[in-house]
């Protein structure tokens, strides 16, 4: 018989194979090994499935590839499908430009409770340096040393503060933060019965701001967020945003505002079509 992995981490990508690839060869080397990768595929090409077929055969990662036909951008769509593939009870949510670090999916399962959602954040990088990360400098980790990335070229910052390997300051700035904890879909994490309690993502919603109202959906079921924005690391490799739009932004703010006004806890489009 089969064992069913500890936890699930379900990864959005829509041709991005050389950005997915760095995130994989992150999950290669995390300090724990029970669980399985759920890429939520929004119609990439052969490039994607060609990368995760290698990935398989160079690691001991546990990955399904979930894809559909491109039509646009449906993130929210495909991440119900992944919802509905995963093996276990508890998953977390990220993207193909997150490289995690080695402790990220430990962290994630050390912080899990009961009625509440893991809100996480990301380091961002600047074009220049995500190309110049290379597979060895993600195995031993210098993508997430100061040093070396200053040396690369990143700015000095009170934020590079989120790098920090020190676990109490780690607390301090998880306590002390003014950043909303909210539901951030490249650094999120809640249980399967929680989500499927409030019906998956609203798949009416393209980009801007659909994660944020998923989130207020669980806050508004009595699903409390929980900060691990200084604990659970990743960096973000940067890219073009082709598929920004403002009529998709004004749809989402019109649902993300009747959603906090009459405190919708279930949408009627998401992982079941309801009436």
């Amino acid at each position: 018989m089969t064992k069913v992995p500890e936890i699930s981490v379900i990864i959005s990508t829509y041709n991005s194979p050389e950005w997915l690839e760095k995130v994989l060869w992150g999950y290669s080397v995390q300090t724990v090994s029970d669980f399985e990768i759920i890429v939520a595929d929004d119609g990439s090409d052969h490039k994607t499935s060609d990368i995760i077929r290698a990935m398989k055969s160079e690691t001991k990662l546990s990955i399904k590839h979930v894809w559909h036909e491109d039509n646009g951008f449906q993130k929210c769509e495909i991440l119900n499908k992944a919802i509905l593939a995963s093996e276990t009870d508890y998953l977390i949510f990220t993207d193909g430009d997150c490289i995690p670090r080695q402790d990220f999916v430990k962290t994630h399962l050390d912080n899990r409770q009961d009625k509440y959602f893991l809100s996480g954040g990301h380091f961002p990088l600047s074009m220049e340096v995500s190309h110049l990360i290379t597979k060895d400098d993600i195995l031993n980790q210098k993508c997430f040393d100061l040093k070396w990335l200053k040396s690369k070229g990143l700015k000095s910052s009170f934020k590079n503060l989120k790098l920090t390997k020190t676990n109490a300051i780690s607390k301090l700035l998880n306590t002390v933060t003014s950043t909303k904890p909210t539901w951030n879909g490249g650094n999120a994490s809640g249980w399967k019965k929680d989500i499927l309690a409030i019906n998956g993502f609203d798949e009416r919603m393209q980009y801007g701001g659909q994660d944020r109202e998923f989130g207020e959906r669980l806050i508004n079921s009595g699903i409390k967020p929980k900060r691990v924005r200084y604990f659970a690391i990743v960096v973000h490799l940067e890219h073009e945003r082709g598929y920004v739009n403002e009529s998709a932004w004004k749809i989402n703010n019109d649902i993300r505002k009747q959603t906090k006004k009459i405190k919708r806890t279930q949408t009627l489009e998401g992982i079941r079509q309801l009436k």
